[in-house]
């Protein structure tokens, strides 16, 4: 009989505090740029990015070197 995780993931609690410090970046330069909705969509563009490589991290797949992997080469 196979075993199936549920419940909270490990590193969701790191992954959901990160995201809300961008957020509060996020309004903080927008309020200082004079415009809290800039800061807002600034704050979600690079929450996209976090999301991306913190799960890229927890994946195990960062500075993995593929020669056979044209994808990012023109």
């Amino acid at each position: 009989m196979s075993e199936t995780r549920t419940g909270w993931p490990h590193g969701r609690t790191t992954w959901i505090l990160g995201t809300v410090v961008l957020f509060g970046i996020g309004i903080l330069v927008g309020a200082l740029l004079g415009n809290i909705w800039l800061g807002l969509l600034l704050a979600f563009i690079v929450s996209i990015g976090w999301a991306i490589a913190y799960e890229s991290w927890r994946g195990r797949n960062v500075g993995i070197y593929d020669r056979d992997d044209d994808g990012a080469q023109l």
